[in-house]
């Protein structure tokens, strides 16, 4: 953990959940797995406020517990779910654009409570949606439900681990902790309810103390009390998932900018076919067949069998190697490089850095020695036709930076710069680490000048969400 990604964090959990749980949760993050106790008497708080801040941690996912075999329950936070905190209006927004504004308002919910049953987030959502509505319209539950079904089909909710029940629960103290399991069969599984309604407008309390007396509000609150047929089944969002879409987008567009659009569209129906079938974090896809990719290609999209396979063989011949043959059965079978479109991209990503701040030459230099793998500076200087002077300043320049690195090879032991090879190259695993850490500051100094608004959904709702533009809660950016 780097001093910027702990100030990031401390940025946003006191944001988003103020003082007390940014203390904690920064003191997890820097000491690690701790006790109750421990956390108590080293961050100086209150047992209750502790105990009230990990809960809320923990709802959001933001803090995990293990039982030790010496029956003490340990906290650890999870650094890297506080950033992705940063990417909730991304992750908005890209619902938004897949599902509309009811699958909106459902990733935006989830987000906002962590973890909530299926069926408080159906008739939150269309209470949300009917009060955007013209009079006298509203939102049926069943709408909602459905929209809430396709995101479970395809992976963007799922369910939270549930409790497990022990076999012989009657012998023995309880466990200091429940343990949590997750069935991976019912990971996705809707379960089956028959929500019947419409959304219901808020009312304002001067419309509550006109129509209402005073003596019925307590009772009605206390009158549905029937527990809901799903309920202790929770859902989640699922970032994982959330990030296969953008990696998968990104490489659809790399392929589009590298070739052409019918290449693209070809590369997007081998990811759409592979998207529930491949976990995020494998390194290529499950092979497809020629004929596979053929029939699952868009209804309408005009290309032939025979092109299509020659569109196949270009991309598999292409030096990016984004694409691989994996076989020849079923007309060929062929595979997507996640590991090479993934290093490709964050390659480019370096170039178009050093190109911006750098110039064009610059970039020159970068992408030599970065084929050339090593090179030293008489060779830069010749296969880069720029004059010594100047290829000198540019390399100094990008070696103080950390964009290219020196590396030393001497002749005899006791490395005299004379017998010395000083060669020139590019480590784009910690180059690009050091582009990451650059984005962690700027983010940083973005968030402690206050530009966003103290809620997690805030930027997104600024930049034109439009259930937020009729419910007439803009904010100003």
């Amino acid at each position: 953990m780097t001093q910027a990604e702990i100030k990031l964090c401390s940025l946003l959990l006191q944001e988003h959940f103020g003082e007390i749980v940014e203390k904690i949760g920064v003191h997890l993050i820097k000491t690690g797995s701790q006790p109750l106790r421990v956390i108590v008497h080293d961050t100086g708080t209150s047992l209750d406020q502790v105990k009230k801040a990990l809960c809320v941690l923990i709802q959001h996912n933001l803090v995990i517990y293990q039982v030790h075999k010496r029956g003490v329950v340990e906290y650890e936070a999870q650094c890297s779910r506080v950033l992705r905190m940063l990417r909730f209006p991304r992750y908005i927004y890209t619902t938004k654009a897949l599902y509309g504004d009811t699958g909106e308002l459902i990733v935006e919910e989830l987000l906002l409570n962590g973890k909530m049953t299926m069926s408080a987030v159906v008739k939150k959502v269309a209470d949300r949606l009917t009060d955007t509505m013209e009079d006298g319209k509203t939102m049926d539950y069943a709408e909602v439900s459905n929209t809430f079904v396709q995101l479970a089909d395809t992976r963007f909710v799922q369910r939270c681990p549930m409790v497990h029940a022990p076999e012989n629960s009657d012998t023995g103290p309880p466990p200091p902790a429940p343990s949590l399991v997750v069935n991976e069969k019912d990971m996705y599984l809707v379960p089956k309810l028959s929500l019947i309604g419409k959304g219901k407008r808020r009312r304002s309390s001067d419309e509550d103390a006109a129509d209402e007396p005073k003596a019925k509000k307590p009772k009605r609150t206390t009158d549905n009390k029937e527990p809901t047929p799903d309920d202790g089944i929770y859902w989640q969002t699922n970032l994982d998932r959330f990030h296969q879409h953008f990696r998968d987008q990104a490489i659809v567009n790399a392929v589009a900018n590298r070739m052409d659009q019918t290449s693209s569209e070809i590369v997007r129906a081998m990811l759409r076919m592979s998207e529930v079938t491949t976990s995020s974090d494998a390194p290529f896809t499950q092979p497809l067949s020629s004929n596979e990719i053929f029939r699952s290609l868009p209804v309408g999209y005009n290309i032939s069998k025979q092109v299509l396979d020659q569109y196949l063989t270009l991309l598999a011949d292409d030096p990016l190697e984004f694409v691989g043959k994996s076989g020849d059965s079923g007309g060929g079978m062929y595979v997507i490089n996640f590991h090479k479109a993934l290093a490709s991209l964050a390659t480019a990503t370096l170039e178009s850095v050093i190109q911006e701040r750098f110039g064009s030459r610059c970039a020159r230099i970068f992408r030599l020695v970065l084929q050339k793998k090593h090179l030293e500076q008489k060779q830069v200087e010749d296969f880069a036709m720029i004059p010594a002077k100047e290829a000198k300043d540019m390399l100094y320049k990008m070696l103080s930076e950390n964009f290219i690195s020196l590396q030393e090879i001497p002749k005899t032991p006791d490395h005299a710069p004379s017998r010395t090879f000083y060669l020139y190259t590019v480590n784009v695993l910690s180059a690009a680490r050091m582009l990451l850490h650059r984005c962690y500051k700027a983010s940083t100094r973005k968030v402690s000048e206050g530009r966003s608004h103290h809620c997690i959904c805030a930027s997104y709702r600024c930049r034109g969400s439009t259930v937020a533009r009729n419910r007439g809660d803009d904010h100003s950016p």
